[in-house]
């Protein structure tokens, strides 16, 4: 008599113990499934930064974001200006054909991949001129590379006049290669960001002292 309670015993704590592990899984699914920013909780940036993977050597984010830049427009710069200078015989034709791509290049793979990486939603958007992803901003993008690219091409005339005045003439014209191209597009990038930076600042400070008594 008693081993039969005893087993009925077993089998309800058995029983018992089922449901409360599937009703414990099911809760986490459903928490899973109706998870959102509004009702998760804080997770601090060094617990997140234990389940983060990659290189045991730590390159801060805006070193990461100026090297994701320069590649780009260097690989730009090897593949069209280079490449294509062969059969696009027309400077003005390489150069605006160079412009689009870049314009390209930057909407659809340097911005996306900067937003990638990002901690945080958002957090990279100060590297780029259009942070928001629209269809605006393609072409936004396009328009912006190409007067980048214009920047860069006077930098790399003003360079050429310096080397033939120190040397009366004498010296070759400074060539186009893809590591520095790609250091002064950034480097222009960088002066255009920083000022638009600047005037959003002032902007945003004008707007508050009108909206102060």
């Amino acid at each position: 008599m008693a081993t039969e309670k005893n087993k009925k015993g077993a089998e309800k704590d058995e029983i018992k113990a089922t449901s409360e592990y599937y009703k414990l899984h099911t809760d986490a699914v459903n928490d899973l499934v109706n998870a959102d920013e509004d009702n998760s909780p804080e997770v601090s940036e060094a617990e997140l930064n234990k389940y983060r993977s990659g290189w045991k050597i730590k390159f801060p984010d805006w070193l990461k974001a100026l090297l994701i830049k320069a590649w780009f427009a260097g690989s730009v710069c090897f593949f069209i200006f280079w490449g294509l200078s062969a059969y696009i015989g027309a400077l003005l034709d390489i150069l605006l054909v160079f412009g689009v791509v870049l314009g390209m290049v930057t909407d659809i793979l340097t911005n996306n991949i900067l937003r990638f990486y990002a901690k945080t939603p958002g957090a990279n958007d100060r590297w780029m001129m259009f942070p928001k992803r629209r269809y605006a901003s393609f072409f936004g993008n396009i328009v912006y590379a190409c007067v980048l690219l214009a920047c860069v091409s006077w930098v790399y005339s003003m360079i050429n006049l310096i080397l033939l005045s120190a040397t009366d003439g004498k010296a070759a014209p400074f060539g186009v290669e893809p590591i520095l191209f790609g250091v002064l597009y950034t480097l222009c990038d960088l002066l255009f960001l920083a000022m638009k930076h600047t005037f959003a600042r002032i902007l945003s400070d004008a707007k508050k002292k009108v909206k102060s008594p």
